[in-house]
Parts: C-alpha cells; sequence; structure tokens
C-alpha cells in the first residue's frame, strides 16, 4: 500500500490552525485543484489514520530545537497506519534546513522495532524489502538515535484527509483532525492517560505543502480567508501540552 523506500525533494510547508466549518468552506477550494491522496480513495470518509513515534531523548533535544526556533533542525520517528503485526512499519528522518522540508523514509518489519528501539543496530534483517539506499537509510536512522540517545519519545495520532495534484506529488494539501498523544510501549501502542492529561490539538490542521513556488491559487485561498501562518509541530505541541498538565497536577497535589 505505502511505498517502501522513499527520497522526498526538498518541499515547503505552510500550516494553519484552522476550525472544522473553515476546513468545510476550503475543502471544496482544494477539489478544484487536487484530487484525493491514493489512500485516501479507499476510505469511507476520504481519510485514514497516522501514528508517528517521534524519538527523543531525556531533555528533550528535538523538541527543543524547534522551540527555539532553530533554522536547521531534524527529527527522527517511526510511522505506521495501522495496527495489524503483518504491516510494515516505517523509519523517516525528516530535516529542515530554513524553511525547506527534506525527508527520507524506509519500511521495516514490525516484529523487529522492539529490537531495533533497544538496541539501534542497523541489522538489514528489519527491511521489509532490499532496495535501492534502503541500507543507507537505515543505518542513517540508527546513527542519529545513537548520537542522540533516543530512548524515549512520544506516538501522536490523528486522521488525516490528503489532496494531490493528479500529475505528479509537488503539490499536496492535507488537512489533520483529532491531533493526540501520548507515551508509548514496547509494542507501539499508546499508554493510557487519565483524559484531563492527555494532549490534544484542537482544531484541524492544514497543510499547505509544496516544491519549488508557492503556488497562486494557495496564495489567493490564504489571502481570501485571512488564513495565519504557524508553528504547528503536532509532536511539540503534544510534548509541551503533556508536560503543562503534568506540571499542573503535580502543583495540585
Amino acid at each position: 500500500m505505502f511505498a517502501a523506500h522513499h527520497f522526498q525533494a526538498n518541499r515547503y510547508e505552510y500550516k494553519y490552525q484552522i476550525t472544522e466549518a473553515q476546513a468545510r468552506m476550503l475543502r471544496p477550494l482544494v477539489q478544484a485543484y487536487l484530487v484525493p491522496d491514493e489512500f485516501a480513495r479507499f476510505t469511507p470518509d476520504g481519510s485514514y489514520a497516522i501514528h508517528s513515534l517521534y524519538l527523543d531523548n531525556a531533555e528533550q533535544r528535538l523538541c527543543r530545537a524547534t522551540l527555539d526556533g532553530l533554522r536547521n533542525r531534524f527529527k527522527i520517528r517511526i510511522r505506521f497506519y495501522d495496527h495489524q503485526p503483518e504491516s510494515p512499519v516505517f523509519l523517516e528522518i525528516k530535516r529542515r534546513v530554513n524553511d525547506a522540508v527534506a525527508k527520507e523514509r524506509i519500511a521495516v518489519r514490525r516484529a523487529l522495532v522492539p529490537r531495533l528501539l533497544a538496541t539501534r543496530d542497523p541489522d538489514p534483517a528489519l527491511l521489509w524489502k532490499r532496495e535501492p539506499h534502503a541500507l543507507a537509510t537505515l543505518q542513517e536512522f540508527c546513527r542519529l538515535c545513537e548520537a542522540l540517545h533516543a530512548d524515549r519519545g512520544m506516538l501522536v495520532s490523528y486522521r488525516r484527509e490528503a489532496y494531490v495534484s493528479n500529475t505528479d506529488n509537488s503539490v499536496r494539501v492535507t488537512f489533520d483532525r483529532d491531533v493526540t498523544g501520548g507515551q508509548y510501549d514496547e509494542q507501539l501502542n499508546v499508554r493510557p492517560l487519565a483524559d484531563h492529561l492527555q494532549p490534544r490539538i484542537n482544531g484541524t490542521i492544514l497543510e499547505l505543502k509544496f516544491t519549488d513556488r508557492f503556488p497562486a491559487w494557495m496564495r489567493e485561498l490564504v489571502l481570501q480567508h485571512n488564513l495565519v501562518r504557524q508553528q504547528m509541530a503536532k509532536y511539540v505541541s503534544c510534548a509541551v501540552a503533556l508536560d503543562r498538565m503534568t506540571q499542573c497536577v503535580l502543583g495540585a497535589a
């Protein structure tokens, strides 16, 4: 279903936090230029689940890099789309240099992920398929985990409605809803939290993604609807929300 290995060209991602009413208003405008992506076409409501385990260290170095506004930074994450034991999961390295984003991604065997998290060993047996550059990406993922001492993280989940060009992948628009996060266990499940401690992002996150120039129709959409571009990193937002709620509970104890 999902490509096993993927190198993404440098891309720009503009994010906006909007209401569901705004999302319903914007949908037909987006549909005038783009079509549902290949995954949304096969779901009843045109959306699908995404789960991303963002790895970090005890000092939350990668989280803080975003909070501090560092222009050059990266994230390492494990992404998957269901909880079926036979489905692959995807290791991703997402780098930001100034405003441009580049991503590498490979598919690995879900059953071997606990061993990967414990040892950070780039064993070729992890690979879902032996494809060009896949082993190099696996080695770089493990190198970053080891250098960072990435022994913890947060599992962020949401539902995505996505649209793409019908000719290439140079333009993409996504609406992400029901964004929530939590700690994870070795089987990539969220450890349940009390409802008042469950970090959530309200509303819908709209992302306008493009290579090269900002398309004129996207610019017009932003201007007509007075959309304000925001820093909206899902992992960072959930991590900050969880930390604030935990501190509030500890302070009230």
